[in-house]
């Protein structure tokens, strides 16, 4: 039997000392949080941090973990072509620590935006669902596994 492929993402959610969240304009997902793939031979904390600098010019550090989620979907990348595997992502609480807001060749736009204004931004469900999580973060980790294609649905959620 071959051994599963996952693709293991981090998604970092940064937040300003004035309550200002950090999204990047996606070119496939719209509004987002920084995150990818962690890559090989990176920790989750590296991959995070690694992709907002990517994607956003900001330096920041990570404050908690708040979120573990698994798309067990299967379904075709946007090429139309290559099958996405089932998809493993952890969700990151961030602090800004320094740079300005700068595009990359994964984000068109890179703003602040006040917290209780974030949700005007984001439209995916999935994303959303996840952005509704940070948002109001108790200090217990999500830990949720779902369905995007052919749309959004929630399997099994609870918090640990």
């Amino acid at each position: 039997m071959p051994f599963p492929t996952h693709i293991v993402a981090a998604a970092g959610y940064v937040f300003d000392r004035n309550g200002n969240m950090l999204l990047v304009k996606t070119h496939n997902r719209g509004w987002d949080c920084t995150g990818g793939q962690v890559e090989a031979g990176e920790s989750l904390e590296e991959g995070v941090l690694r992709e907002i600098m990517e994607e956003s010019g900001i330096t920041a550090e990570i404050k908690c973990l708040c979120g573990v989620y698994s798309n067990v979907g299967q379904f075709l990348y946007y090429d139309g072509v290559t099958n996405v595997p089932t998809k493993v992502m952890f969700d990151f609480i961030c602090e800004y620590v320094s740079g300005d807001c700068r595009t990359s060749d994964e984000t068109g736009e890179v703003i602040w935006v006040p917290k209780t204004k974030v949700m005007d931004y984001v439209t995916m469900p999935v994303l959303r669902y996840r952005f509704e999580r940070i948002l109001n973060f108790s200090g217990k980790v999500t830990y949720a596994s779902y369905i995007t294609k052919p749309e959004f649905k929630l399997l099994s959620e609870r918090y640990i």
